[in-house]
């Protein structure tokens, strides 16, 4: 692999809390293998002025080297594109190798503005310039996307409409579009699906929401007779001025944490975190207990720290809606989830959620209680969620019991939890 650089500076704008216009925070430079900051004379003087993430950026003049093992400051780093669209990026530029690397300067100045968060990325410090979207239809955002996969080069309408939707995460293909005064994510079928991922994710994240989680809300809709997954963003706000950004930080970046140490990522270090840091502590640590349980029950094993969020207001953190909540394919009954849950224990076992329910602040009946809810729920609901997502019956014997309420799950249970696994027996039997 070869990695061209292209530029050697960008200057970073932020929206401020309840701002609708941004203002440049400061410069990000090359400093040899690594990206330095440091924050505008002007910025630094503004009253309503935040750190764009205290530990890393904290408020103050001079240069601001990435911590120990970092090349970039990691809350920067949460505003550049992820696998997708960094390959959208490399078709743009390259044509149509997906097997080179650009430099992280590139890929924040080619990718779209409507980044995730509160950032955008410029060449000037004095005049913000929005790389805008081109209007495309769902149809034509599709037929973008296999191109991508397929290697082969856009046209320049395309290439930009689906450029508009690079910033974001993750390894799926996806874009961004608005409609009727919200903006969404936009999920679509890879061609290298086994299963369908994008019917799977819809009916986790409906069936979160019916289990009283706090998840951002999905439409599922076709186009060119393919699904198409909406996920409504939170971290925008439509005001009659127009619209505001709220700055969000990944799991990773608290944890200070690159990809190359993610496996180090904990449950128990977030609820650490959450305990000194968050906003009403106590219901987001059992929030997040929640998700990490409903994880497990429905085979989502793709938990990893960047799917894990919270805003950030210049004072303290509060969970973001959950999102991403994708069963995964799995050839067996084990499995393991990207984030250790009790000490080094990362096995997608019930079992290992317990025992790690005091970190929760959480008694193991509760725990076992939230449990119980979650499964009920899922066997309640799931025919009719089924039924609005219009899934095959070959789809819907392939999930049950392989992804959602997977046996596995189950075992090792203690004494105290073990009717859970009767529940669940009985529940599959049905």
């Amino acid at each position: 692999m070869t990695s061209k650089q292209k530029y050697t500076e960008a200057f970073v704008w932020i929206w401020l809390p309840k701002e609708t216009e941004p203002v440049v925070a400061g410069r990000l430079y090359v400093e040899g293998s690594s990206l330095s900051f440091n924050y505008g004379k002007s910025y630094l003087k503004r009253k309503n002025a935040i750190p764009i993430h205290e530990e890393e950026l904290p408020l103050k003049a001079g240069a601001i080297y990435p911590l120990n093992g970092l090349l970039i400051a990691n809350c920067i780093r949460d505003a550049s594109p992820d696998a997708w669209g960094r390959r959208v990026i490399i078709n743009k530029i390259l044509g149509s190798s997906d097997t080179e690397q650009l430099d992280e300067l590139t890929y924040l100045l080619e990718s779209g503005s409507d980044r995730i968060g509160a950032l955008d990325f410029q060449l000037s410090a004095t005049e913000y310039k929005p790389r805008s979207p081109v209007t495309a239809s769902l149809e034509e955002l599709l037929d973008s996307a296999k191109r991508v996969e397929d290697g082969t080069p856009l046209t320049p309408e395309l290439d930009q409409a689906l450029n508009h939707g690079s910033s974001i995460g993750g390894a799926r293909p996806k874009a961004l579009i608005e409609d009727n005064n919200k903006k969404y994510v936009a999920k679509f079928s890879s061609s290298t699906d086994l299963f369908s991922f994008v019917k799977g994710e819809f009916i986790a994240m409906r069936l979160a929401e019916i289990v009283n989680l706090n998840v951002a809300p999905v439409i599922l809709k076709k186009a060119s007779n393919k699904d198409v997954l909406l996920i409504e963003r939170f971290d925008r706000i439509k005001t009659n001025s127009g619209w505001q950004r709220k700055s969000m930080l990944s799991a990773l970046t608290l944890f200070k944490l690159d990809e190359m140490m993610a496996r180090y990522a904990s449950y128990e270090t977030l609820a650490e975190i959450i305990r000194h840091r968050f906003k009403d502590s106590s219901n987001t640590l059992k929030e997040l207990f929640s998700r990490m349980t409903f994880n497990i029950l429905v085979g989502n094993t793709d938990d990893h720290a960047r799917n894990h969020a919270a805003f950030w207001d210049g004072d303290m953190f509060s969970l973001t809606p959950a999102y991403d909540i994708c069963p995964q394919g799995r050839a067996g009954n084990e499995a393991s989830q990207a984030m250790l849950i009790s000490g080094n224990n990362r096995m997608s076992q019930l079992a290992t959620c317990l025992k790690s329910a005091n970190h929760f602040q959480l008694s193991v009946k509760e725990a076992v209680n939230i449990i119980e809810a979650q499964m009920i729920g899922i066997r309640d609901s799931w025919d009719d969620v089924c039924t609005e997502a219009k899934l095959s019956e070959i789809d819907k014997k392939l999930f049950w019991g392989r992804q959602f309420l997977n046996p596995f799950a189950f075992q090792d249970l203690p004494e105290d939890a073990k009717y859970l696994e009767e529940i669940a027996n009985d529940i599959r039997r049905r």
